[in-house]
């Protein structure tokens, strides 16, 4: 029987790659195929930006860190020569230093906590069935469609221009960035041992927890290290394919603003979605937007990696934390267009493409998730 759900799965999978070619052609169903092996690979290997952000956090655990380190060097191995040699018809993710990116990453990455998910977990995991994260996906839409159109207005509030590192050459650009990524790692890895140390010398009841952090990790860490690996391709294969990096939130704020216009509201006017490219994204079906065909493969292929071995379980959520987590996602879809994208689009895309706004994404998500969690704890509590 579990073979025959499997064989089924594949089936689907490929059918609705197959599907997506016909209607909107041979790209758009290689992204669809792409997106499925985003899905089934951020599941499969449970690889979080937010839970690891967590675990840091909470317990100084560093093993998700360490695997998002390596995850942006090897994609920034894979993918700067590639931008450097196709500049005409590769683009990376490269933004200003905008106000606005300081303000809305840190909305961000608190609003990910509550929500138990970015733009990424909140796709891959609404996909698996985890009833928070179906709650959330709705305001996320929501929540990014009305950012978008705010998003100019913010723009305007100034910055500094963007800094692109790919500029002084492909080589320097890739070891600068791979030195970020060791820099952040070390740094998690010191701050870890510091924990460690503290807890030998506290009570004995926590010298297990801090051996545990300090002598290895187990298949965890291994399935995170997989997980960066095969994110780590698959990213470059979907630069490759689009022609542009991978990306979450813009595809959401699609379906946010198609349901609006589906209601009767107008782009005519509006300051983004009024404005080319953008209003011919919602003239056109949503299979034919880069954004959105990736999305929805990925929430498949992470319905199926869930159901591989079997139905998953989930833990139904309190009213008091469904509740919180919708309004968490309003804000996530708010101010990812505020920061230029959510972990995937403005953080992995940015320091793998060599914008120096990814560091600084990070850093603002980073201190932004650190009052996430506190506020988390009271929620949950």
């Amino acid at each position: 029987m579990r073979l025959l759900t499997r064989f089924l799965f594949v089936l689907g999978g490929l059918a609705g790659v197959f599907a997506v070619m016909l209607a909107a052609g041979l790209r758009q169903g290689l992204l669809a195929l792409l997106g499925i092996g985003f899905g089934a690979a951020l599941q499969g290997a449970r690889f979080g930006f937010t839970t690891g952000w967590r675990d840091y956090i909470e317990r100084r655990d560093p093993q998700g860190l360490w695997a998002q380190m390596l995850l942006l060097a090897l994609a920034a191995a894979l993918t700067l020569p590639l931008l450097a040699a196709n500049p005409g018809e590769l683009v990376g993710a490269v933004a200003p230093l905008t106000v606005s990116l300081v303000l809305g990453a840190f909305l961000f990455g608190a609003a990910m906590q509550l929500a138990d998910g970015c733009g990424s977990g909140t796709l891959y995991k609404a996909g698996a069935g985890a009833p928070l994260s179906v709650a959330v996906l709705p305001t996320f839409a929501i929540g990014s469609f009305v950012g978008a159109s705010h998003q100019p207005a913010w723009i305007a509030l100034g910055g500094l221009p963007a800094v692109d590192l790919l500029a002084l050459g492909w080589p320097l650009a890739l070891l600068l960035t791979v030195a970020g990524c060791a820099l952040v790692a070390w740094l998690a890895a010191r701050g870890a041992r510091q924990n460690s140390r503290a807890r030998l010398s506290g009570e004995p009841a926590a010298l297990r927890s801090a051996l545990d952090v300090a002598s290895g990790y187990g298949g965890w860490a291994r399935r995170w290290w997989i997980g960066a690996l095969v994110l780590a391709v698959l990213y470059t294969a979907h630069l490759v394919v689009a022609g542009q990096p991978w990306g979450i939130v813009y595809g959401i704020g699609v379906w946010g603003a198609k349901l609006a216009a589906a209601l009767g509201w107008s782009p005519v006017g509006d300051p983004f979605w009024g404005a080319a490219p953008h209003a011919a994204r919602l003239s056109e079906p949503v299979l034919a937007d880069v954004t959105s065909v990736t999305n929805l493969g990925l929430i498949y292929g992470a319905l199926v990696a869930a159901r591989w071995n079997g139905v998953t379980a989930f833990a139904t959520p309190s009213v008091r934390r469904l509740i919180a987590a919708s309004i968490a996602g309003l804000v996530m879809g708010y101010s990812s267009r505020m920061a230029f994208g959510c972990n995937v689009g403005a953080f992995f895309g940015g320091v793998a493409s060599a914008s120096v706004h990814g560091w600084v994404w990070f850093a603002l998500a980073f201190a932004g998730s650190i009052v996430g969690v506190r506020i988390r704890r009271r929620v949950a509590g």
